[in-house]
């Protein structure tokens, strides 16, 4: 998959099937639209391109927002490689680019640059200074200007039922199995493992602590999961607690993982941990023994999950 980091710098070798979005989560909703620009793009002889944006527009446009996102840029990024996509273009969304009127947007961007065949795109599709073009405007410049128009019914999207703020609300009430149901793919998390107060490796249940550079990006609720990580070719499970370590008086939040049978220094490695299941709140112990006695349960309680998977 080519990359390119905006409009400007993209050059079409061929003529191209074009779809526009944010894509945050690529799931299995977006994977239909996907699957028919690669399908469209081998039948015509043509490329697929995908015009996404970053940072999302809803950041940029509303002030106030503290949107959390399911997708780093680089997940983004890996997700759509896997689908066989010939040209991303990751396009940087600013307010001088909002003000691109539908059609400015249309001639300038899609027919000068894209040279674009045909546009595939969701039923709810809105475009251009405020969003007030849709698929009929859109239509109607296929007409003028010479390219197709092919909309993604809301009864295909409606046989997945899915949404990426659906996909949010479940990760917000940690429900990350359905989320994993609706993604296609286990939700993870990818950060840097930094040096923690080390109270786990005091009890018998080390921790890596990890830092995630992406403040966009979405953490699920507070809680304790059963998780796993491939670290130097090893698949590794564990359970991994997000939250405010209570029984230690703790007040920010952190995200700390221990690993069943593995004591290597992961301090300063990159690591991305899947979470499959969650098994409980967080909760503050009356003391440290007490904390040390439900972690010994929770152990328990994953290693007879991860048993039910092999």
């Amino acid at each position: 998959m080519k990359i390119v980091n905006s409009i400007k710098s993209f050059s079409a070798t061929k003529q191209t099937i074009v779809t526009i979005g944010t894509f945050d989560g690529v799931h299995l909703g977006h994977r239909k639209i996907l699957e028919q620009i690669t399908k469209n793009a081998q039948e015509l002889n043509c490329e697929s391109l995908v015009l996404t944006f970053f940072p999302h527009p809803r950041i940029v446009l509303q002030d106030d927002t503290e949107m959390k996102q399911l997708n780093t840029l680089d997940e983004k990024i890996g997700l759509l490689d896997t689908l066989g996509i010939d040209n991303l273009v990751v396009h940087p969304f600013d307010k001088e680019f909002s003000r691109l009127t539908a059609e400015e947007f249309v001639k300038a961007v899609l027919v000068d640059v894209f040279k674009v065949k045909k546009i595939i795109i969701g039923h709810d599709h809105r475009f251009g200074r405020n969003r007030t073009a849709n698929i009929d405007d859109l239509i109607t410049f296929g007409e003028l200007f010479g390219f197709d128009v092919e909309q993604i019914s809301v009864e295909q999207l409606n046989e997945v039922s899915i949404s990426s703020t659906k996909i949010r609300t479940a990760l917000l009430e940690g429900n990350v199995e359905l989320a994993a149901d609706y993604l296609g793919y286990t939700y993870s998390v990818t950060g840097t493992v930094i040096q923690g107060k080390q109270l786990g490796r005091t009890i018998g249940y080390p921790t890596a602590n990890i830092t995630i550079a992406e403040n966009y990006k979405l953490i699920p609720a507070n809680g304790v999961y059963i998780v796993k990580s491939s670290i130097d070719g090893s698949l590794l499970y564990g359970m991994m607690n997000i939250g405010i370590r209570p029984t230690v008086d703790g007040t920010t939040q952190t995200i700390e993982i221990h690993f069943f049978d593995f004591n290597q220094d992961l301090y300063g490695r990159k690591i991305t941990v899947s979470l499959l299941k969650r098994m409980r709140s967080e909760q503050k112990f009356e003391s440290v023994e007490a904390l040390k006695a439900q972690l010994g349960a929770d152990k328990s309680t994953a290693e007879e999950y991860i048993a039910s998977l092999k």
